[in-house]
């Protein structure tokens, strides 16, 4: 059991693991105080972690304004949040929370904003008993350079329990996130939420990586036109499989078509990870459909191809 919070300032009613775009987007729009970011627990001695530094940093909004944030840094055993947002890329989510969750009471809702799938489905059957749920979002944000956090788009969040005491907390989540002024919904079927955008990341994310270019431009590329009808085909059969509401081959390219122009200009997370020299999240998208594909004898080698070419640059 965490011990008594220290100081007044130490509980914050929102904690939040991963201080990358998304996690300093949450921080910087939820009102001041609110909202502290976790940090690393020393292995050895835990319950005499320090107090980091404050991050500092400063928020450029859509509409050009601009908000300085200075959010706490503590260590987990120094806190006693009401809500855990889970914000860490998808490959390091696993491990970040088995160090956390031990310091927190199992009823502390814990929301999950990681993309792709594969890790939300393993958090949750891990801590079946606590309040596990999920976030799908369309809130753009990257970090072009440290100190500056760019909100590159407005967009709309949806959010629903992966667990049975989760789904009974997301009334809970939503209204302790309402104060950051972003949109925000609760979702009955968050798995739907989660494969709708993934159909997306799959058809987009790793022809950004191969190809080095902004998301609209894939669109004339030779890469991209002939191989988006098979892959939609793909992913179409495997999510015929997990999803409520599947998608036909062609509705799934139609909104990937929509997304790239949409977001003509943008760089994907994953182009973004390539050009920082950090591990990708091509096995929760395209791999993720790989290996469901494999599990179910549905053969998918153009996603399969994408895979195996974004390793590659990585390695």
């Amino acid at each position: 059991m965490a011990p008594e919070p220290a100081s007044a300032e130490r509980q914050a009613r929102i904690a939040i693991l991963g201080a990358g775009s998304l996690g300093q987007l949450w921080a910087g729009c939820l009102p001041p105080g609110s909202a502290v970011f976790l940090s690393r627990l020393s292995s050895s001695s835990p319950d005499l972690a320090g107090k980091p530094a404050p991050l500092e940093y400063r928020v450029q909004h859509p509409e050009g304004s601009a908000t300085d944030c200075t959010v706490e840094v503590l260590p987990v055993t120094l806190i006693r949040p009401e809500l855990l947002l889970v914000t860490t890329k998808a490959g390091d989510t696993l491990p970040a929370l088995e160090q956390t969750l031990p310091w927190l009471d199992n009823r502390v809702p814990v929301v999950l904003f990681q993309n792709g799938l594969g890790p939300q489905q393993a958090i949750a059957e891990r801590w079946c008993d606590r309040p596990i749920l999920a976030a799908s979002t369309t809130e753009g944000a990257n970090r072009p350079r440290s100190g500056l956090l760019v909100h590159a788009g407005r967009g709309q969040t949806w959010i629903g329990g992966l667990t049975e005491t989760g789904r009974l907390r997301v009334a809970q989540a939503v209204r302790q996130l309402s104060g950051s002024g972003l949109v925000i919904h609760p979702e009955n079927d968050i798995q739907q939420r989660l494969w709708d955008k993934l159909v997306i990341n799959a058809g987009i994310n790793a022809f950004t990586a191969i190809l080095d270019c902004p998301n609209g431009e894939i669109l004339a590329h030779p890469l991209y036109l002939e191989n988006i009808d098979k892959l939609c085909e793909e992913v179409s059969r495997v999510m015929a499989l997990e999803a409520n509401h599947p998608l036909a081959a062609s509705d799934i390219r139609n909104r990937i078509q929509a997304v790239a122009t949409s977001t003509a200009n943008n760089t994907s997370s994953m182009r973004s990870d390539l050009h920082r020299g950090r591990k990708t999240e091509i096995d929760v998208i395209n791999g993720y459909i790989v290996e469901q594909g494999r599990a179910e004898g549905i053969a998918t080698p153009v996603n399969q191809m994408l895979t195996h070419r974004v390793k590659e640059l990585t390695s």
